[in-house]
């Protein structure tokens, strides 16, 4: 408190011989003027004759005026400066008080994280993700706790290692184009939507919607698709994030290759399926470009269930007011490549799907709409990396799904789906009955 009495003692009497220095300056550019002046009275003065003498008290009259009018102008120009002086003061305090006031949000933020136990959120996120089949199956008590514990660990998110990736024109084949925290194998542990909708494929679905309507009957088509699959059972589904950007999402499926066996042989009076399936990873690839790694000012704004897309300044007040905001760890924009199956277990079939040239290149399409569609523009989904430490990621796509992912492990391969047997698990079927019927 004493050191801040002297600055002020110290900053008023800067005040003071301030102002003090500006009466003296304008004094001295106005005093050869003065002189001027009474010069010219007193030459005036001398050529007066006494008939004149009726005229002295009113040119004695006008020095004073002008005097007055030049003490007013100081005064004014000295007031101008107090005033000027006072708002730069002003300015400065607030400034001062903001950052004192966002230093201690910053420890409290800090100070209030260290009080988190991070791997009781987690566990607890573990155990619904394991009881529901990813959130398959959960329900609104269940969906509720969840979006509560991940906005807990959000709010821990804290920033990852510096990374400088290296520029587009480059030659630089060694720095890794995506920070090492994101970089690996991970398998996809729960959604609050469809599995599918995190493969780029339908990210990029999703970014082709450009008013509300639009997204509605996407959400419908996407309803609908996993209605679908009902007969079918979702297995893993990875995403490998490579460094030099590059992100492939696997999602395996097993469908009933023959659901009624009634419907085939009428005299078999069994309602059951054959235990044979139809087994399929569809793989969807895309490049990967940061946009953003977490800063200061790194916010995202969004409120569960609505697009983000577009989102008017008047609303940005509410949102903010509402307390819904999160620091974004990394944001990216993806650029879909292709979509393939592999490890396909159909006879005859299998040989063409694993063919490169079979798979579905969706960014050569894309170009061609582009250049043919003056409307059509290549949609770029964007993804939120919103959590990260060793074992755990949390993600968000541009409508705030979560998809929460487990580390597998740091290797950026690919699955091998070579050992796959194209005989729709005839063999295995054949291979189990002897083991446990004929023991041959």
């Amino acid at each position: 408190r004493r050191r801040g009495s002297v600055g002020r003692e110290r900053r008023e009497g800067f005040d003071f011989f301030f102002y003090f220095f500006v009466i003296v300056v304008i004094q001295q550019q106005q005093q050869p003027q003065q002189q001027q002046q009474q010069e010219q009275q007193q030459k005036d003065g001398d050529a007066t004759t006494p008939d004149d003498d009726e005229t002295t008290p009113a040119a004695t009259t006008t020095a004073p005026s002008a005097m007055d009018e030049e003490a007013a102008t100081v005064t004014e120009a000295i007031n101008e400066l107090i005033t000027e002086t006072d708002t730069l003061r002003d300015i400065a305090s607030a400034s001062r008080a903001k950052a004192e006031r966002e230093q201690k949000e910053r420890e409290d933020a800090e100070e209030w994280r260290k009080n988190i136990d991070v791997t009781a959120l987690q566990n607890q996120l573990l155990r619904i993700a394991a009881s529901t089949d990813r959130g398959q199956y959960a329900n609104s008590m269940e969906k509720e706790e969840v979006l509560r514990l991940v906005e807990s660990l959000e709010a821990t998110a804290t920033e990852i290692a510096p990374h400088k990736p290296p520029s587009p024109s480059s030659d630089d084949t060694t720095t890794p184009l995506l920070p090492p925290p994101l970089i690996g194998t991970w398998s996809l542990l729960y959604s609050t939507t469809q599995l599918f909708r995190s493969s780029p494929f339908f990210l990029a679905g999703r970014s082709t919607c450009r008013t509300p309507d639009q997204v509605k009957q996407y959400d419908w088509f996407c309803d609908m698709h996993r209605v679908a699959l009902a007969i079918s059972n979702i297995g893993n589904v990875r995403q490998i994030v490579k460094a030099n950007g590059r992100l492939v999402n696997e999602f395996e499926v097993k469908v009933g290759s023959v659901p009624f066996l009634g419907e085939v042989l009428p005299r078999v009076r069994y309602s059951g399926g054959w235990p044979v399936t139809v087994d399929g990873a569809i793989v969807s690839s895309a490049d990967v470009s940061p946009v953003n790694l977490m800063e200061e000012s790194s916010y995202r704004f969004g409120r569960e269930g609505s697009s983000n897309d577009g989102v008017d300044e008047s609303d940005v007040e509410d949102i903010q007011s509402s307390g819904r905001r999160r620091k974004v760890v990394a944001e990216w924009d993806l650029h879909m490549d292709t979509v393939q199956i592999k490890g396909s277990n159909i006879p005859l079939l299998r040989n063409l799907l694993d063919n490169p040239n079979v798979r579905l290149k969706s960014r050569d399409l894309s170009n061609l709409l582009e250049q043919s569609v003056d409307s059509y523009t290549t949609p770029r989904p964007k993804l939120y990396t919103t959590y990260v430490d060793d074992g755990m990621r949390i993600v968000r796509d541009e409508d705030d799904h979560v998809f929460i992912y487990g580390r597998v492990s740091e290797s950026e391969e690919e699955s091998d789906y070579k050992g796959v047997m194209a005989d729709l698990g005839v063999g295995k079927l054949l291979e189990g009955f002897n083991d446990a019927v004929t023991k041959f």
